[in-house]
């Protein structure tokens, strides 16, 4: 399984986050990338830059024989298509692709690392996966996500649309 999480909080070329995320979704399913299924799409607050709109967010699962380097450059340029700059870490951005999980592949010498470093403390990933893939195992800690989401201090749950 590979899962790809996807997250914008402001307006870009695309539109507003919502109909990026759709966008992003598409480009997804092209280009030696085949979407399998993706989460609804879940609100949450930002992450340690405040004062920012609200994320959208949502998790898809994603088959290709593209290795990890070269899936993670393509994720870099749908970004960069959806007017992504890289300027303000944690700050607003027009869409966020992040490699969560490759095959179970654990990884942590070059990018991308595998499985995402984040993941046990991102309700916004987690609730997604648990929603397409609830049986999904952590590759290290062998928990699923629900398992997962019971652990995480769920002070900001977040909210599907």
């Amino acid at each position: 399984m590979i899962l790809v999480a996807l997250g914008a909080n402001s307006d870009g070329p695309w539109g507003p986050p919502r109909a990026a995320l759709q966008q992003a979704l598409l480009y997804l399913d092209r280009g030696g990338i085949t979407l399998r299924r993706a989460s609804r799409l879940l609100v949450t607050a930002p992450l340690g830059v405040t004062g920012q709109p609200d994320f959208v967010n949502a998790v898809a699962d994603v088959e290709t024989a593209l290795s990890p380097e070269d899936l993670l450059a393509r994720l870099h340029g749908i970004e960069r298509e959806a007017g992504r700059e890289r300027t303000l870490r944690w700050g607003p951005r027009t869409l966020d692709l992040d490699l969560i999980d490759y095959h179970g592949l654990i990884r942590r010498d070059a990018p991308p690392v595998l499985p995402h470093p984040g993941i046990a403390g991102r309700i916004f990933v987690l609730a997604p996966i648990a929603e397409i893939a609830p049986d999904w195992r952590h590759p290290e800690t062998g928990l699923t996500a629900p398992a997962m989401l019971e652990r995480l201090d769920q002070h900001g749950e977040g909210r599907l649309l």
